[in-house]
């Protein structure tokens, strides 16, 4: 029964069906008497109850018939969030005055923020209180080198207690992380394997693609669940000793995934808010120790050694100072890592080497075994230089692959990565050697084709850096569930001349 007290006056909901993403929105008619006589203006923030549940919404105003009288239109993300149902009632109000705003304009014009402050527009983000204009107000007032150590250390901590925080019985907790920029780096998928068949506990929380052609969670998808609570999430580490999950079913450091919302269509990546948001859901995963590779190349999202440094000095100095152990790997990130790119693409390259095929890609294979060995490294079972060889028997002798089969039954069961119907391959137009490859401007074309959404869609990449082509040979193929998404894709990629540069040695 609703708790709406019939004397105030309410509006019977609608479900519009529009997709607004992550942000709740709401629709109202220009005449409507409550929209008039509140002086709601198109997007006001207002407040949403139906008297079980209250939510904040962005109001949109109709001025055509698409409402009738005495209704209002709610975005899927609101309908979602409020939990009601068509035609019942609901009261619209102005939401009380948001106190942490004015910490927001403190930054802006450049004043450093404490602790409290921080933690003052953190819960308020999490709580949904800021409207997409609010949250890029903030991202541009923290972006460039906006943020000094104390205060990312302040915005780490107040994205872990925003959130949800797993805690495990047992210790070392080892996780990895890679800051990003480089298609096919799918190496998670078997890291996670060797150091849980080792017998140490790693239970990775990963994120789903914004802007990329595939995330880890998209990827591990295609050959099991990934949508676990934290129930099952625990249960299937406690059997297994690891799991590889999508971090926005166990909602750990929820500011972090609503921030990033606003972050990739403005394209703003700060050192602060890189490391608030990597070391933040380590530290709600439960994790004790991390791993963190930051690849760097012209095209990866790290360019420069310098910047590499800088940001390695950070993330340990924040993990230090909210219980973390960091180690810091900088990588090559000239090219990508694995041939695929595209949720089930990378998925088959994750196959190809656990399975040990001879046609596995050799520098995915490398990587993921340098990277487990420096988490190995991190417990006191193994010592230095020890890792690698340790992770490399792992996988060369089968555990690693009877284990990630084993966390997939765990997860909810395996199953094989789609194929695309639709693929095309592209050839080099002159002979010479693949001199540059263009990270970017690869992995957009994979998304062009339909990528992440359409799990077999994507780029299949033939020829590596430092590789002598012939002309007329494959450079890469083309991969899509459409004849049009293959179309689409393929203007693209053969309008760009340089994505594989070839040259002639001289």
């Amino acid at each position: 029964m609703s708790l709406i007290d019939p004397k105030h006056p309410s509006l019977k909901a609608r479900r519009f069906g529009i997709d607004t993403y992550q942000e709740p929105v709401i629709y109202m008619r220009r005449d409507c008497p409550i929209c008039r006589s509140e002086g709601f203006e198109a997007l006001s923030r207002i407040q949403v109850d139906n008297g079980h549940r209250s939510i904040l919404a962005t109001l949109n105003i109709v001025t055509s018939d698409l409402l009738t009288p005495g209704e209002v239109g709610l975005s899927e993300a609101a309908w979602r969030l409020l939990g009601t149902t068509e035609g019942s009632p609901v009261l619209l109000s102005h939401p009380p005055p948001l106190e942490s705003l004015s910490h927001v304009r403190a930054k802006v014009y450049g004043n450093r923020l404490s602790e409290e402050a921080m933690a003052s527009i953190v819960r308020d983000v999490a709580a949904g209180r800021y409207s997409d204009v609010h949250l890029s107000s903030f991202v541009t007032a923290c972006a460039g080198e906006r943020l000094d150590l104390d205060e990312m250390i302040a915005l780490t901590r107040a994205m872990i207690a925003a959130g949800e925080r797993l805690r495990w019985n047992h210790a070392p907790v080892m996780d990895k992380h890679c800051v990003g920029g480089l298609p096919g780096n799918r190496t998670t998928l078997l890291i996670v394997p060797i150091v849980a068949a080792f017998g140490l506990t790693m239970p990775k929380t990963s994120s789903r693609a914004i802007t990329s052609p595939a995330g880890t969670a998209d990827t591990m998808e295609t050959l099991a669940p990934v949508i676990l609570d934290a129930a099952a999430m625990r249960r299937a580490v406690e059997q297994e000793g690891g799991c590889i999950v999508w971090g926005g079913a166990v909602r750990l450091s929820p500011a972090d995934d609503i921030l990033i919302r606003v972050e990739r269509p403005l394209d703003l990546d700060s050192d602060g808010q890189i490391v608030a948001s990597i070391l933040s859901k380590k530290v709600a995963a439960g994790s004790t120790h991390v791993v963190i590779d930051i690849p760097v190349g012209p095209t990866a999202k790290v360019r420069t050694p310098q910047a590499a440094e800088l940001l390695r000095g950070r993330l340990e100095k924040v993990g230090e100072a909210v219980g973390l152990q960091v180690r810091v790997v900088v990588t090559d990130g000239a090219q990508p890592v694995g041939r695929g790119i595209g949720p089930a693409l990378e998925a088959r390259d994750v196959l190809a080497v656990l399975r040990g095929e001879s046609g596995a890609p050799p520098v995915l294979r490398e990587r993921a075994l340098q990277m487990a060995g420096r988490i190995l490294e991190l417990s006191k079972r193994v010592g230095r230089k020890e890792g690698y060889p340790i992770a490399r028997a792992i996988l060369d002798d089968g555990r690693a692959w009877r284990k990630f089969q084993a966390i997939c039954k765990a997860q909810g069961g395996m199953r094989e990565p789609p194929k695309a119907a639709y693929t095309h391959t592209v050839t080099a137009d002159r002979a010479g050697v693949v001199v540059r490859i263009d990270n970017r401007r690869l992995a957009r074309a994979a998304k062009l084709s339909g990528a992440p959404k359409a799990a077999a869609a994507g780029l299949e990449l033939h020829t590596p850096l430092g590789v002598r082509v012939e002309k007329g040979r494959p450079l890469f193929t083309m991969h899509a569930e459409s004849p049009g998404e293959l179309a689409y894709a393929l203007r693209y990629a053969e309008s760009q001349t340089d994505i594989l540069q070839i040259e002639e040695p001289s």
